[in-house]
């Protein structure tokens, strides 16, 4: 009898590492996956990158970018997303401890900074269809609302990831699940942040040469 149980608790440490093992696996594999997604979404945008190079000089005799962009207001939209990826990597930081309230706090500011930065977005493509000056006014214009619109759409489909991971981490806390979900999210977080950095540099920097 004594031998027995010595079998069954001998058995228990082998059960639990093939399980903690298979997780991290998992883990490693949803991330590796995820990779791979943003690579598809790079050749996106190098897709729309490359047509706005094209069209950038086809304005049909109207505004050019130079005519049409503040770059002030710009670059404070441009620190609020840059801001936003650095306060994402606090609420990392967050997870490494488990900290489920200084995780929260972070993913807070991160969310209120991009908010911010689609605010300002809205309000400039409100400012200039008002003025006419709209995606149907010349093909510089429409490859301008492609590119910026479609970054913009990934912004706030991050937003909207992070409400959910916010309520998964308030109500699970950081399990290794959740820190698998937050750190895709960091790397769509920081990959749109890259994709702004050369947004602001063709588009706005460029189209004031």
């Amino acid at each position: 009898m004594v031998h027995q149980q010595s079998q069954t608790f001998g058995a228990h440490p082998h059960m639990d590492g093939p399980d903690h093992e298979h997780h991290h696996d998992a883990g490693g594999n949803t991330v590796f996956g995820f990779w791979i997604y943003l690579m598809s979404d790079c050749l996106l945008f190098a897709s729309l990158f490359a047509g706005y190079a094209v069209l950038s000089r086809n304005t049909a005799g109207g505004p050019s970018g130079k005519d049409l962009f503040d770059l002030k207001y710009v670059a404070i939209e441009t620190l609020f997303l840059l801001l936003s990826s650095i306060t994402y990597g606090m609420a990392m930081m967050g997870t490494l401890k488990r900290n489920s309230a200084k995780v929260l706090i972070w993913l807070a500011i991160t969310g209120l900074f991009g908010l911010g930065f689609i605010g300002m977005e809205i309000n400039e493509f409100h400012h200039l269809i008002e003025e006419g000056n709209g995606p149907g006014r010349s093909a510089f214009l429409s490859a301008f609302f492609s590119l910026v619109g479609t970054h913009g759409i990934h912004v706030s489909s991050g937003l909207l990831w992070l409400v959910v991971l916010m309520y998964q981490v308030w109500s699970k806390g950081v399990t290794e699940t959740n820190r698998t979900r937050l750190m895709c999210l960091s790397l769509f977080w920081h990959f749109l942040d890259i994709v702004w950095i050369c947004v602001f540099t063709v588009v706005y920097l460029l189209g004031f040469l």
